[in-house]
């Protein structure tokens, strides 16, 4: 199923759609600043000179394709400034872009990321599992890819969904070298001959978590190289709205037959573990307005070396000390600061209860 969107009046956005042709003419057709994230894997130049073969003399099914090739450096240079520059003007102020490349074009991407205002949020490893072998011996085992991570410029907002990539990573927060296999096996598409779909498919976990980290459900995520379609196969099934180009008609036949057998994640469980900072602010008044706590009610501390009395204005106040709890807290700690909402609690039959399960209850009803 397909929609648009139409921004201010603009051409239509054509949502969760292929686009056939050149990348930079038809992002330069569509509306400014309408799409929240790009992720890109642009040809890679690799430079091949002649054929690649195994130890047993069988041919390598390489990178050798029309689309990779370039005359010169300068040529590719000219082409990345082009499709860059179309891809800022779609981007909208907080939103951001993902490149992928090998050693043979990333660092002049990077280059021109930078030159194009774009600041750069980190670069991430993904290193293979399960590498292809260097057959000929003479260099080390290519193990990794790069990708860079950039905002759109200095100091501009992005989405980070932190929490959720902690969550993903065992409660540990996660690092900027991802170990995730090539795509093989069954994720690895064939086409109507039975040869490999595409020479650089990636791996649908890669754009898990690149989505499930930068994006939100409902956003829009474009992919100007869109080859077989993994990220629109991904951003359907976490709910994202995604934008292909592809100029092949072999790769939009493969992705558009993968991506219609994609059955989306239910929106339960498209939810993410978000950060706290995130969360409606309560204030602690709210807590006494409300009579959840009364005013002459105690608190005592999680340690149980203090206690402090509610006052009717939700401030506290505890021998020569009144003030918020965050302040009365860390004052009877002798600390240079205090999180009063885990630091007190109060008494309900009998037993001693975090305040922050009265917030909780009260952040529980604004969502709903």
């Amino acid at each position: 199923m397909t929609k648009t969107t139409t921004q201010q009046g603009q051409r239509a956005l054509p949502l969760n759609q292929i686009l056939p042709g050149d990348c930079i003419a038809e992002m330069n057709k569509l509306p400014e600043a309408s799409v929240d994230l790009i992720f890109a894997d642009p040809p890679y130049n690799l430079q091949l000179k002649g054929n690649l073969h195994r130890p047993d003399n069988s041919q390598v099914d390489a990178v050798d394709d029309h689309w990779d090739q370039f005359d010169s450096f300068k040529a590719y240079d000219t082409f990345t400034e082009e499709w860059l520059a179309a891809a800022r003007r779609i981007l909208k102020p907080d939103g951001a872009i993902w490149v992928i490349g090998s050693y043979h074009n990333i660092f002049r991407v990077g280059t021109k990321l930078q030159d194009a205002g774009f600041w750069i949020l980190n670069d991430v490893i993904w290193r293979k599992s399960n590498p292809m072998p260097n057959f000929r011996g003479m260099r080390l085992t290519n193990a990794h890819e790069t990708m860079i991570w950039a905002s759109k410029s200095e100091g501009g907002k992005y989405t980070f969904n932190y929490e959720a990539m902690k969550a993903l990573n065992d409660d540990v927060q996660m690092r900027s070298d991802w170990v995730l296999p090539i795509c093989n096996g069954h994720e690895r598409l064939k086409n109507s001959r039975g040869e490999k779909a595409h020479p650089t498919q990636k791996p649908e976990a890669l754009l898990h978590r690149v989505l499930l980290a930068t994006t939100n459900p409902g956003d829009v995520v474009l992919d100007p190289f869109f080859g077989t379609g993994t990220t629109g196969a991904v951003a359907k099934m976490l709910g994202r709205d995604f934008i292909g180009i592809e100029r092949e008609a072999e790769y939009r036949e493969v992705a558009q037959k993968r991506i219609d057998n994609v059955r989306k994640i239910d929106s339960d469980a498209l939810e993410i573990t978000t950060s706290k900072r995130a969360e409606p602010r309560v204030p602690f008044g709210q807590l006494v307005e409300r009579g959840m706590l009364r005013p002459g009610e105690m608190l005592i501390s999680g340690n149980g070396k203090n206690a402090a009395k509610v006052r009717a204005d939700g401030t506290l106040v505890a021998r020569d000390v009144k003030g918020s709890i965050h302040k009365v807290g860390a004052h009877l700690e002798g600390a240079p600061s205090c999180n009063g909402w885990t630091y007190w609690h109060f008494k309900r039959d009998g037993k001693p209860v975090s305040i922050d399960v009265l917030r909780q209850q009260i952040r529980a009803e604004m969502r709903d």
